[in-house]
């Protein structure tokens, strides 16, 4: 457990225990059924259908802040119901858990207008956020060479520039991009975030960039000519864009790693049940040493992914960044899904590589984890680094 980790009280262990349950059972029962039909043209109205019922269930937005309309669910345990939500790659749509990362942002640094504008539709599914962070000139795990440049006409921000990765800009209400507006200050002190609505004159999606796993698409490419907004649209102070990016992707890292917790589960859960099935060679492959192992390995990858995950979420619900733990379980927890999938496959055989089970299309998705919210190489770097320097003091046990 990490340091200064809080305990839970045995109230909340019933409750969250309760909620896991009626999660798995509106995930496995209800989500995953209509993954065929939400990959297709009826996508849309079958996404309506489920994020009413979740809302009726009691399911929507349980990690939102209670007097925004969100469940008001703690750090830590919202990051746990997380996993159950990951068993499908629609159950953070279908339960409002999507604009998770964006309504921590916008809770923290947004003012009272931008709250009532912008946060409160995002908690009731209303609209859908964007962040531009990512530029296709500069490298993406460095934000310091970010490029776009906004200045101060008057009363209005002027922004221009280019964007990629935008997630979500496609049906997005706004974008809070990330732009250079102190050009003379330090490195970690030249950007600042402005909300830039989507119907701006001169905002622009170039494209939809198609990427692996991303089979309903909406990666997109942006340009900023000349975009002008109110000057109150800056979000938190001038020159704090850094260190407000910094505080969305924490916590979003650790939403993203107890997501891949679930993709791995049920990734092992078909490997399990195809193998205590599937008879070839003279015995089930269960009964094969190869398989044995694919299957003991895999869960103790997951279990030591789970707890790492979930030590770094304590840690953070303590006031710490977590920096350590985050960058841990980041590049553990990418490395582990990859594993889990691949090994699933491998026991599925051909049947693996085809559209008949959701692995393949799982597969595709865990490779781009080691990449989205910077690279693993960038994380393990970053932790040697603080662990070199300090290696008791730093130590994340």
């Amino acid at each position: 457990m990490g340091k200064n980790a809080p305990q839970t009280s045995g109230d909340e262990n019933l409750q969250l225990a309760e909620l896991k349950a009626r999660m798995k059972a509106f995930i496995d029962d209800t989500v995953i059924p209509l993954e065929s039909v939400l990959l297709g043209e009826g996508g849309h109205q079958a996404l309506v259908g489920l994020k009413a019922r979740a809302k009726k269930e009691g399911l929507w937005a349980l990690g939102h802040p209670s007097e925004l309309g969100g469940g008001g669910l703690p750090f830590l345990m919202f990051a746990q119901l997380n996993e159950i939500i990951g068993r499908s790659y629609f159950g953070q749509m279908a339960v409002g858990s999507l604009s998770m990362q964006d309504s921590i942002m916008l809770h923290q640094f947004g003012s009272e207008a931008h709250k009532r504008a912008w946060l409160e539709p995002l908690v009731a599914g209303e609209i859908y956020p964007s962040v531009g962070l990512t530029e296709p000139d500069v490298a993406g795990s460095d934000p310091t060479l970010m490029q776009t440049k906004a200045v101060l006409d008057g009363d209005e921000w002027v922004i221009n520039g280019q964007k990629w990765f935008t997630s979500g800009a496609n049906a997005a209400a706004f974008t809070t991009v990330f732009c250079d507006t102190e050009p003379e200050a330090q490195r970690h002190r030249k950007f600042s975030a402005i909300i830039v609505p989507t119907n701006t004159p001169g905002y622009r999606i170039e494209r939809v960039v198609r990427t692996m796993g991303d089979t309903v698409g909406g990666h997109c490419e942006i340009r900023l000519d000349n975009v002008r907004v109110p000057a109150a649209n800056l979000l938190g102070e001038r020159g704090r864009g850094f260190a407000i990016a910094q505080k969305r992707l924490g916590p979003g890292r650790i939403f993203h790693c107890m997501r891949w917790l679930g993709q791995a589960q049920r990734a092992f859960e078909l490997m399990c049940n195809y193998a205590g099935q599937r008879y070839a060679h003279g015995s089930l492959l269960s009964e094969k040493g190869e398989i044995q192992r694919y299957i003991a390995e895999s869960a103790a990858e997951i279990q030591a992914a789970r707890l790492m995950t979930l030590d770094a979420a304590r840690v953070m619900d303590a006031g710490d960044e977590a920096r350590i733990q985050i960058g841990l379980i980041k590049f553990w927890g990418a490395r582990m899904l990859h594993n889990v999938i691949d090994r699933a496959i491998q026991v599925h055989g051909a049947l693996g590589v085809t559209e008949d089970t959701p692995l393949e299309f799982m597969y595709r998705e865990a490779r781009y984890a080691r990449i989205y919210d910077g690279p693993d190489e960038v994380h393990r770097m970053s932790v040697a680094r603080k662990l070199v320097q300090d290696p008791v003091g730093n130590a994340p046990w």
